[in-house]
């Protein structure tokens, strides 16, 4: 009895009692409607009254649980007093394509409800309001019994007809014992009470199958985002602050032998920064939810300044260039430019400075793609150090594109990145 009482002494149990009592009397405006049935018909016995008034109440109470808005406070009330975690209801939040960053999937719009789903609501508001009115009948009644009957206070008296024994009680010790026995009934009542509304509300105010289904494709969708934004950045930042560091080595190298050699590579660190600059507004933009502006476009027609960028940081650049590229558009030609970028910028990272081969093939079928270079200290791994996503990245991006894709040591002294996208209708 004492470990029944205790969960009452928590500020949880007071404020489940409070949403339980605000239920009942919330349900009280609806009475008077519900007492019209009765009262037009007046030769109805009763007991026929009575039952035609409960289901009448219980039947506008439940035509309030349909509103929308009545389910929102519900869930906002039961946070709140109940301490109950409660989600809101999946809205299924589309993400936009924006331009130059490729098809983004959509999120499916929710499914509508089933009609055990839209019932939920109104199952709930009708257990409330009858769970409310038993904790607050029969607990103020027993808590008016517990502190009446001890003394005799109020003339009280209590009696118990059970199986045709009966037991009276009209003060003395007895009436005491009984007084305490009604208090902590209360107490349980009101625990009963708190724990089913606790019980019931994640059950009937908590996501439905259709809305947890909707909220689980929404936050896929968000990681697949986020990810997609995460790759951009690695790829489009990564590049430009390799390149930019060693484009400043080179000019201090060469900054009293040759200043004209040094203004060059400190123009192209300027031109390179500033292209990383967009890319990186863009995806803060996106990753803050404000209306990011429109995204840097980088496809295969980019590819010559990309070739520039990498001669300025004092790289041999030896491209091969064959078929039709101009006809490489749309999503292929973006990420085909962000492989040869991802490709350059290890080539930097890890290469020993000799040339690098870069062949791009357009074919009507595929689009092949390689880096190679020469392997050595050079600038040197431990100068540039990586987080080890690049390659898993350039892998994930190639798969999306049903591609194929190998990157290894290519002999004992060069290492080697080939793709070959498939070229379909990705414009």
């Amino acid at each position: 009895m004492i470990r029944g009482i205790r969960p009452l002494l928590r500020g949880s149990t007071y404020a489940g009692v409070l949403f339980a009592s605000c239920g009942a009397l919330a349900s009280l405006p609806l009475l008077p409607f519900a007492m019209l049935p009765a009262l037009l018909w007046r030769s109805a016995p009763y007991g026929v009254q009575a039952v035609l008034t409960l289901l009448v109440w219980a039947a506008l109470i439940g035509a309030v649980g349909l509103a929308r808005t009545t389910r929102r406070v519900l869930i906002a009330s039961a946070r709140r007093l109940l301490r109950v975690p409660l989600p809101d209801p999946a809205a299924g939040r589309r993400f936009a394509s924006s331009p130059g960053t490729g098809p983004t999937p959509t999120a499916p719009a929710p499914a509508a409800p089933s009609g055990a789903d839209r019932l939920r609501t109104p199952l709930w508001l009708l257990l409330h309001v009858a769970l409310g009115w038993m904790g607050t009948l029969v607990g103020g009644v027993l808590l008016l019994a517990g502190l009446t009957l001890p003394g005799g206070w109020l003339d009280s008296e209590a009696g118990l007809s059970l199986f045709g024994w009966s037991v009276r009680v009209a003060g003395g010790g007895w009436s005491w014992m009984v007084g305490l026995g009604c208090l902590l009934l209360a107490a349980m009542v009101c625990v009963v009470v708190t724990k089913a509304l606790r019980w019931l509300a994640p059950r009937l105010l908590g996501l439905s199958a259709a809305e947890r289904l909707a909220l689980a494709a929404e936050r896929e969708l968000l990681l697949a985002e986020r990810n997609r934004l995460a790759q951009e950045l690695h790829d489009s930042i990564g590049h430009t602050l390799t390149a930019a560091t060693i484009q400043a080595a080179v000019a201090g190298e060469v900054l009293s032998a040759d200043p004209v050699a040094a203004r060059t590579a400190l123009r192209s660190i300027e031109e390179s920064t500033r292209a990383a600059l967009e890319d990186l507004d863009y995806v803060l933009g996106v990753l803050r939810e404000e209306e990011a502006g429109t995204a840097p476009i980088r496809t295969l027609a980019d590819l010559p300044e990309l070739l520039d960028r990498l001669r300025h940081a004092g790289a041999v650049a030896e491209p091969d260039l064959s078929g039709e590229l101009a006809q490489v558009q749309g999503t292929l030609s973006r990420a085909a430019y962000r492989i040869l970028q991802e490709g350059l910028t290890n080539a930097l990272r890890h290469g020993s400075g000799g040339p690098i081969e870069v062949r791009v093939a357009a074919a009507p079928d595929a689009l092949e793609l390689r880096v190679v270079n020469r392997t050595g200290t050079g600038t040197g791994k431990g100068a540039f150090p990586t987080s080890g996503h690049g390659l898993p990245g350039l892998a994930e991006r190639v798969r999306l594109l049903h591609g194929e894709i190998e990157a290894g040591p290519d002999g004992p002294q060069h290492w080697r990145l080939a793709v070959r996208l498939p070229v379909r209708g990705s414009a």
